[in-house]
């Protein structure tokens, strides 16, 4: 074993026993280099040096990343990459790795240059044949210098929307980003194809083929993304394919299709709204029925129940499924809830909360309300006993469109 070996080796243990696992100042957790060494197997005296020599040096240069100690840093990376081209072979493959981590950290404290440089010095290495595993690192590595690319590519077209298109210096700007995009296009390729959740890399990807007029190609891409049994599921795939169709101006029925997906997988998702009113303005009996099943599904979630533009379109809904001959609907989803919403959302508790914070969003549950539970319900009946001179009017009519269309005794 080296001197240098020894002496990180004895320096760790006269430290005694530093934390494998630090955390910095800024949070940022440092897991994976302690638990890259002890996966590894080791056997007989020549790997067990290798491994605490291996050890000693990542704690070296987690710890001066930590206190930005860029140059102790540097030093250190450059021993640990002395010791993997002396060492063994199972040691060398780790080294992209290592590498991909330490531009993460490189990235998040902003400092590009030498996070790209990192990148491609992990991008070049190689030792033995590549596995699999090996494969998708590489590609990941790639995809990470094809987003610094995109930063560069985005901060021109920032630059270029200022320019005048006669300008020189309009045809410099526009040739720098169409070489970039090459470039992003070249490394995010191949990682967006792997099956994984790759959010930020296809975004920036669809970013630049729409701003080519790639259409064809960007519709692809997020096709593929949301649709491709072999990627994991995932909501930002279908908000991505929706936004883009929205973008298109995509007939109505391709929207509720996507849409219609995601309802499935988050059925709270602040864009159930919007796909409310695409259920609401769609000419299918089988859509509207939809529509009704989607307000009752964003509010039974907790986060969704002060939700005032959820409520007013579930009191407008109700009202107009009724008015059109429609209680089966009503009744269907209201069974499977009414042992639990009337506490859940009309107690008298929050009828006088809801009250005090916002009287607005009192007078559309209490509609609701009355509506499912009938003019006994102590949520509609508080609200109903306020002397309030502004909403005096409104609360009257909350009255006369219970009576008419109460669930519970029609016709009162």
């Amino acid at each position: 074993m080296s001197d240098f070996s020894e002496e990180l080796i004895r320096s760790k243990t006269e430290d005694d026993q530093e934390e494998s696992c630090v955390l910095s100042g800024t949070g940022m957790y440092f897991p994976w280099l302690q638990k890259h060494i002890d996966t590894v197997e080791t056997g007989g005296k020549k790997e067990k040096d290798f491994a605490q020599t291996t050890s000693a040096c990542l704690n070296r240069i987690q710890e001066a990343l930590l206190k930005h100690q860029w140059p102790q840093a540097a030093g250190y990376m450059h021993s640990y990459f002395q010791i993997l081209e002396d060492s063994d072979s199972h040691k060398r493959q780790a080294a992209p790795e290592i590498s991909l981590q330490h531009a993460l950290y490189l990235l998040h404290h902003g400092m590009l240059e030498d996070a790209n440089r990192n990148l491609s010095r992990a991008e070049t290495w190689r030792y033995g044949e590549k596995s699999s595993s090996q494969e998708v690192l590489i590609n990941l590595i790639q995809a990470y210098k094809g987003l610094l690319q995109y930063y560069t590519w985005s901060k021109k077209k920032m630059e270029l929307s200022n320019l005048d298109e006669d300008d020189y210096a309009y045809n410099t700007a526009s040739q720098t980003m169409l070489n970039h995009s090459w470039k992003t296009s070249v490394n995010l390729g191949a990682l967006i194809q792997t099956p994984g959740v790759w959010d930020p890399f296809v975004k920036s990807y669809v970013e630049m083929l729409e701003f080519y007029g790639d259409q064809d190609g960007a519709r692809e891409v997020l096709t593929n993304y949301a649709y491709d049994e072999k990627f994991p599921s995932n909501p930002n795939a279908h908000v991505y394919l929706y936004n883009f169709l929205k973008r298109e101006k995509a007939p109505r029925e391709k929207l509720i299709s996507v849409l219609k997906i995601l309802y499935q997988i988050v059925p709270s998702h602040k864009l159930m709204l919007e796909f409310h009113r695409l259920l609401r303005k769609s000419e299918k009996k089988d859509h509207h029925k939809l529509g009704l099943e989607v307000l009752f599904g964003v509010l039974d979630f907790a986060g969704c129940t002060k939700n005032i533009t959820a409520w007013k379109y579930l009191a407008k809904y109700l009202r107009q499924t009724l008015m059109g001959n429609h209680p089966a609907w009503v009744q269907e989803e209201w069974n499977s809830r009414k042992t639990w919403w009337p506490s859940f959302h009309f107690s008298s508790f929050w009828a006088k909360s809801d009250w005090k914070e916002d009287k607005a969003l009192a007078c559309e549950k209490a509609l609701v309300a009355g509506i499912l539970l009938g003019k006994g319900c102590r949520y509609f009946r508080y609200i109903c006993k306020q002397d309030h001179q502004v909403l005096r009017k409104k609360i009257r009519r909350i009255r006369k469109s219970v009576k008419k269309h109460s669930i519970v005794n029609p016709g009162l």
